[in-house]
């Protein structure tokens, strides 16, 4: 019988995910897991052991050693053969982000949409986010609201700060690749070019008539600011 397989314990999103050579075009690309990225910043760039980076990680330090062989040989390749390198996917579990103040507890049938808010209506800048509002939906209604404070968590980390508030749905303005792919890694569904006031756009999203443009992108500090509506 194989061993069960455990997830590999990552203590932040990459916020930067995809680097390509500026002199070539159409380069191929190589994908590297969150997992390979997190063992090259344990050990590379915080200076750990192997064993440390295992107990982080919470794996066995043969796996690590597989993992960051794996990872070096896709770094050797994108720098000698110019390809591009992307980041995302992974057999991953985040650490919670801590959030300092209380949350209502979500249901088992519980919807939960987060909209990045300001003075009431959808805020445009994804990265920049200083709020969201919560709106938890039972059987197609919203039976609670709260606003949270992003406590400074910004570009990639908001994506595990919103993981942790076991959001099920972004609406947003603008919103950068990164950001993009590190919402699908923690399995939030985003709609993106959302403009007007939150509160309409929630109920829109439950009534199924809101209108999003999936092509809303920033390009600017990591790809946060910018916004092309």
């Amino acid at each position: 019988m194989p061993r069960p397989f455990r997830c590999r314990k990552i203590e932040q999103m990459p916020v930067y995910r995809s680097f390509s050579p500026d002199d070539i075009k159409d380069a191929d690309s190589i994908l590297m897991t969150v997992d390979e990225f997190e063992t090259i910043r344990l050990l590379d760039y915080e200076g750990l052991t192997q064993e440390n980076c295992a107990n982080k990680m919470n794996i066995a330090r043969t796996t690590v050693t597989a993992i960051y062989e794996s990872a070096r040989k896709k770094i050797a390749e994108v720098l000698v053969s110019g390809k591009r390198l992307l980041i995302t996917g992974g057999y991953c579990e985040f650490d919670p982000v801590e959030i300092n103040q209380s949350i209502v507890e979500k249901g088992i049938k519980t919807m939960r949409i987060a909209i990045t808010y300001e003075n009431g209506d959808v805020f445009q800048h994804f990265g920049h986010c200083e709020k969201f509002k919560l709106y938890d939906v039972e059987d197609g209604k919203i039976v609670n609201e709260q606003i949270v404070d992003t406590n400074g968590s910004g570009h990639g980390a908001l994506a595990g700060f919103l993981q942790t508030l076991k959001v099920d749905a972004l609406i947003c303005g603008g919103i950068g690749m990164s950001a993009q792919t590190a919402l699908s890694d923690a399995a939030i569904k985003f709609y993106a070019g959302v403009n007007g006031e939150a509160d309409k756009a929630a109920k829109a999203l439950i009534e199924g008539n809101l209108e999003y443009d999936p092509n809303a992108c920033c390009d600017h500090h990591g790809g946060e600011h910018n916004c092309k509506h």
